[in-house]
């Protein structure tokens, strides 16, 4: 955040008062803020309720075990062995720091966080194997089970799991998780969160913070489902991975359906893929969100080019090669599936090409050009923290913006949950997401400087670990449109390799290689990504191959009494509103002299300063605790409707 075109802006940071600069992290330490605000969801959480929908919406299964609730927890010297007693207890999927977890503790380098509980596995999961999951943990994890270590993990934004079916017994089976975090002292991805929280910086988070769970499969089960839809051919390329090798009686039967009615079906080589055929596709957009549903079974065949291999080696080879990306021609299956997952997939393009601007390339959706009206999402709560309350509070910001007239968000250096994706996908929201941002302080650089950070190998390998296994993720949500891989030169390192990478891993979505600041690779990114914070017309100069989007503005603040993070104390915006008629008068101008003038001149989307407040920041549309809109999201819309004319 904080710049215009090319240069680090300067700021008049006002409201109840001025703020940190934000070209350097806060520095002065500060406990967890002592705070009273707290979501009306929030005040409705209870061990019992606390996240009970399937966590994995693409590739459900219908049997599985929720562990969230109460567990022991103890916080002790990183150096020290399991305390002999722990310090009391935490509710999962709730981050430490939170006040949703009971224990609102602050958690330092030096500290090493503990979790126990105890659970049993249902009888009739006998004979399967059991998988032992994790939404996510921030940030290096490793598991117990009944004494025994299952397996470690590094990263604070994906899931990952592991086979505990070998470390169980009959009756109650425990459970040990212990977890360090550096935060802000350590290099690791970890986006806005510091152990000394002020300005644009807020509450670290530490330990588990989305859903822990248990599930049973067979010993080869489907591991990942990833379609990709070609609306100008009109199919649907389906790739599904198993967990491990497979023979040749192995097989994936796919079923696409549309408003329950199976609309193809075919079956697939184990570890292969497929095209689909969709007939008549009904496009998704935000007006028109329209999915489909995607049922991946595992079968046993019987094989169908048999003979012809005992009879002749060098024909089946033959035959073999021809078919190995392709459909199991002739194949009929034997007994039941062995395993079974339920995901969807959506007919949409997203891509640059001619707009209405002649010689500037416009972003297009479903090969038209589709302004893109977004804010800034931080997705940070009050009493949560990085958890959302519910899916019910994470889901409300979603409705909030499409009746406010967005169409689209930037989640900014934050990974949600998937659950979060998935309610995108259903509503109608574009979204560009953001890597989160690493490096250490030192690491922020000026938006002047041309130099990008030099980071120690281990620190570029785990950065581009998580890069790949958040888009490894993501993919799979249609909703998605953008990557976006770097943030104003926080942690900034070679962005074009990193944005060849990322094309390289999904070329189904635009590349962002550098959000504000730092435009270092233009011949690697989809866009030029320009901010600003002026209200002020901007004329962007035009590009030849690169559409042009404003990836940060706006920045009314707008103090609203008793939904204050931190009452009494200083909070700042960009610029401050007296009131919602000022506060309306300075969106409609932005809205007017900003995005619009930049609009008839080839710009394709904005982000605006910010979906909510966010402790020390009162930029939001929303307050922090989502109580109280600063302008009615009805007054907000009418101001946007003149974006979606000619």
């Amino acid at each position: 955040m904080r710049t215009a075109f090319g240069f680090v802006a300067l700021l008049a940071m006002s409201a109840a008062g001025a703020a940190a600069s934000a070209q350097t992290p806060a520095t002065q330490a500060s406990p967890i803020p002592a705070t009273e605000l707290m979501t009306r969801w929030g005040k409705a959480v209870t061990p019992d309720n606390a996240w009970r929908s399937y966590p994995r919406p693409q590739l459900q299964r219908t049997r599985w075990q929720n562990l969230n609730g109460l567990w022991d927890y103890a916080i002790a010297p990183k150096a020290a062995p399991l305390p002999a007693r722990m310090d009391g207890q935490v509710l999962v999927p709730f981050p430490i720091e939170s006040k949703l977890s009971r224990v609102t503790r602050k958690v330092t380098p030096d500290d090493r966080i503990w979790y126990r509980r105890s659970f049993t596995v249902p009888a009739d999961w006998a004979g399967e194997h059991v998988m032992l999951n994790f939404g996510a943990v921030d940030y290096a994890t490793t598991v117990r089970v009944n004494g025994s270590v299952v397996g470690s993990h590094k990263g604070g934004f994906d899931a990952f799991g592991f086979d505990i079916t070998d470390y169980l017994k009959s009756g109650a089976n425990e459970i040990i998780v212990e977890v360090t975090d550096p935060t802000s002292a350590g290099t690791q991805p970890r986006g806005k969160q510091i152990l000394d929280p002020s300005g644009i910086w807020y509450t670290a988070v530490s330990g588990i913070w989305q859903t822990v769970w248990i599930e049973p499969v067979p010993k080869l089960h489907i591991a990942d489902v990833r379609a990709t839809p070609d609306i100008d051919r009109g199919v649907i390329d389906v790739a599904v991975a198993l967990s491990g090798w497979a023979n040749d009686t192995d097989a994936v039967r796919l079923t696409a359906s549309a408003g329950g009615k199976q609309i193809a079906q075919t079956i697939i080589r184990a570890n292969r893929r497929a095209t689909i055929r969709i007939p008549n596709a009904h496009l998704w957009s935000p007006d028109d969100p329209y999915l489909y549903d995607l049922k991946a079974e595992l079968v046993t065949v019987r094989d169908p080019y048999r003979s012809e291999k005992e009879r002749d080696r060098a024909a089946y080879d033959s035959r073999f090669t021809q078919h190995e990306s392709e459909v199991y021609a002739g194949a009929s299956v034997t007994g039941a599936p062995r395993d079974s997952v339920q995901a969807y997939f959506a007919m949409r393009k997203i891509s640059i090409g001619p707009g209405k601007v002649k010689g500037q390339p416009a972003i297009l959706l479903n090969n038209r050009p589709v302004f893109q009206n977004g804010t800034l999402d931080q997705g940070w709560w009050p009493d949560g923290l990085y958890t959302p309350p519910s899916e019910e509070a994470m889901k409300s910001d979603l409705v909030f913006l499409k009746k406010a007239g967005f169409n689209m968000l930037r989640k900014h250096i934050k990974v949600e949950p998937a659950r979060y994706y998935y309610d995108a996908d259903h509503l109608g929201m574009l979204i560009w997401q953001d890597m989160p941002s690493g490096g250490g302080e030192d690491q922020f650089l000026a938006g002047t400087s041309q130099y990008q950070a030099i980071f120690p190998s281990e620190a570029i390998a785990e950065q581009q670990k998580e890069l790949a296994e958040m888009i490894g993720e993501l993919r799979v949500f249609p909703s998605i449109v953008m990557w976006v891989v770097n943030n104003e030169g926080w942690g900034q390192y070679d962005s074009a390799t990193l944005a060849r990478y990322v094309k390289g891993m999904d070329p189904s979505r635009l590349v962002d290689a550098d959000s504000g600041w730092l435009d270092v690779a233009p011949e690697a990114s989809d866009v030029l990504d320009i901010h600003t914070y002026e209200d002020v017309p901007h004329t962007p100069a035009h590009q030849a191959n690169r559409a042009i989007v404003m990836g940060e503005y706006g920045g009314i603040g707008l103090p609203v009494e008793g939904h204050i993070w931190r009452p009494g104390k200083k909070n700042w915006g960009y610029q401050v509103a007296t009131g919602e008629q000022d506060y309306l008068a300075r969106f409609r101008r932005k809205m007017d002299e900003v995005i619009r003038q930049a609009k008839e001149e080839g710009l394709s989307a904005s982000v605006y300063t910010q979906t909510t407040d966010v402790e020390d920041e009162i930029n939001g549309l929303l307050t922090y605790d989502r109580a109280a809109p600063k302008a009615p999201a009805e007054a907000l819309s009418r101001i946007a409707e003149p974006l979606w004319g000619d």
